[in-house]
């Protein structure tokens, strides 16, 4: 039996938390803030092969949104603004 989308989203997000958990427990903030983007543009990529619409692919660059793991990292970093 096949998976679906959002199974498939699930066990994607699920092994980003574990790593940006692990980030965080070292202390690199940075990492963590770089995995987060990374799920937000690996989910992208995963949802476009499976709607078949890679085509679209790369979507402009935007300003990240402002996720609560972004407002935490930010509020963590002494270097961030």
């Amino acid at each position: 039996m096949s998976r679906t989308l959002i199974q498939d989203l699930d066990a994607l997000h699920a092994t980003y938390v574990v790593a940006v958990n692990e980030a965080i427990a070292a202390d690199d903030l940075a990492s963590a803030e770089e995995l987060a983007l990374a799920y937000e543009n690996d989910a992208i990529q995963l949802m476009a092969e499976r709607e078949g619409l890679t085509h679209l692919l790369p979507l402009q660059p935007r300003r990240p949104a402002d996720s609560r793991l972004r407002r935490i990292v930010r509020l963590l970093t002494p270097h961030a603004a």
